[in-house]
């Protein structure tokens, strides 16, 4: 059974530099440069409690007290974020179970096989195979 590991890596790698491109994004979209930071570590937050192993907690305390807009971006991004990580956890999780399935469906199918090839064998007289060795 292979697990597609460089599947998992690639998607993992393309998620963490979407972050960068994204606070860009939003403030060319007109959001608040505060809002867009909040977003930014509240989206890294988000998805470190959604599973991804290779993010990391991120808040700046003082300003999510001091800053609404700050505070609202982070809020926004964490929630956004660790359901989004939620939902690739899943994904991932469902496919290596598919993949078990599968591999679990060929192991029987091939016993299946060898269970039929020996009932047909079941009475002949296979004494004369054992010349061909």
């Amino acid at each position: 059974m292979r697990i597609r590991y460089p599947m998992a890596a690639l998607a993992a790698a393309l998620l963490l530099s979407g972050c960068v491109r994204e606070k860009t994004s939003m403030v060319r979209q007109g959001y608040p440069q505060p809002y867009a930071d909040g977003f930014d570590d509240g989206c890294h937050s988000g998805k470190k409690a959604g599973g991804n192993l290779f993010d990391q907690f991120r808040k700046d305390v003082p300003r999510f007290d001091a800053d609404h807009q700050y505070a609202q971006g982070w809020s926004d991004g964490f929630r956004q974020c660790e359901t989004e990580q939620e939902s690739l956890q899943r994904q991932m999780r469902m496919s290596i179970e598919q993949q078990k399935l599968a591999e679990e469906r060929k192991q029987t199918a091939r016993a299946e096989q060898r269970h039929l090839e020996r009932e047909v064998l079941k009475g002949v007289d296979t004494s004369g195979l054992k010349n061909l060795k």
